[in-house]
């Protein structure tokens, strides 16, 4: 029996991949599997982008939504839950479609990786926390460097849940974290979208955004979860967003020195999503998100190249 298609439709942070997917997914009859690290956590909403309530009960979404933010979810655990989502998408003879903008949850999807098989030791992890909380996370950052330089190069200095786990890895196994992700042969016959802009567009749309983040009440979602008893120093709460504003809210920045870094660790963020997502790739068909016509077009394009393809799984 052939292979099922999997729709992929990927893009940096803020290219507008959530709109286009929900849109894409009513035209195909279609459900959305997230990859996005960011929105698994519960009460995380305004600083992630997450889809809104409304957006999610007229397509459905797996994978939000999905922990408490002191808790965390590894690769292996998104992957084996992705893969059940997307089953459960097919059992309802509907399109899944992967989002994301997080480059290593695509590809464990996608590549069928075996992540590595060290399980997380929470003694470490909190001794690790500590460090990063009393001398910072690019300090940290600097000793991942050191012992894996190309794991280093796919992780944002910021990204302290990340970086936790890279060097958890290296410790327990005393290999490589980069040499460690043994790639297999993908489930899906893969359907690859990606979205574009030029990037003084996109940051123009991020730092817009952004500010729009902190008029909406970011601050306040921020004092919600630390009233809650989620530390600042949590690697969910580290994330881009919600480390400047916990910042604010100790009293530590102004709140214009907390939306300008936001924007700086913002950028840095998409110049290395561009090294997961390179419009080089030719298992990806890249379309011009600000197009008015780009859902149609996406649609055109699948049409002529994938509909019978598409008919026939939705007939199985």
């Amino acid at each position: 029996m052939d292979k099922q298609r999997l729709i992929l439709l990927v893009g940096p942070t803020g290219v507008g991949k959530t709109e286009t997917a929900i849109e894409l997914a009513l035209r195909l009859d279609g459900e959305i599997v997230s990859a996005d690290s960011r929105l698994f956590y519960r009460g995380m909403d305004i600083g992630t982008a997450k889809p809104s309530i409304d957006d999610r009960r007229g397509v459905p979404h797996h994978l939000i939504d999905i922990a408490d933010p002191g808790e965390t979810i590894s690769l292996a655990e998104f992957q084996s839950r992705a893969y059940a989502a997307i089953q459960e998408i097919y059992k309802k003879r509907k399109v899944p479609i992967l989002v994301g903008g997080t480059g290593q949850y695509i590809s464990a999807v996608k590549e069928s990786w075996k992540p590595p098989q060290v399980k997380p030791d929470e003694r470490l992890r909190i001794e690790l926390g500590k460090i990063i909380e009393n001398k910072g996370s690019q300090e940290m950052y600097q000793i991942l460097k050191s012992m894996d330089p190309e794991a280093a190069g796919k992780i944002e200095p910021g990204n302290v849940r990340r970086i936790i786990r890279a060097l958890e890895v290296i410790l327990f196994s005393g290999r490589k974290f980069s040499e460690q992700r043994a790639r297999g042969e993908s489930p899906y016959r893969l359907i690859g979208i990606g979205l574009t802009r030029p990037r003084p567009e996109l940051y123009d749309r991020i730092d817009k955004r952004i500010e729009q983040m902190f008029q909406n009440g970011l601050l306040e979602e921020v004092k919600r979860q630390i009233a809650a008893g989620y530390s600042p120093s949590l690697p969910s709460m580290s994330a881009i967003g919600y480390k400047e504003a916990s910042r604010v809210v100790n009293s530590e920045w102004s709140r214009d020195q907390a939306i300008m870094e936001m924007k700086r660790r913002t950028r840095i963020f998409v110049r290395r999503q561009a090294n997961w997502f390179k419009e080089s790739d030719p298992n990806f068909h890249w379309f011009y998100a600000g197009d008015p016509q780009l859902v149609e077009n996406i649609e055109r394009w699948l049409k002529s190249t994938y509909d019978r393809d598409l008919t026939n799984q939705l007939e199985q």
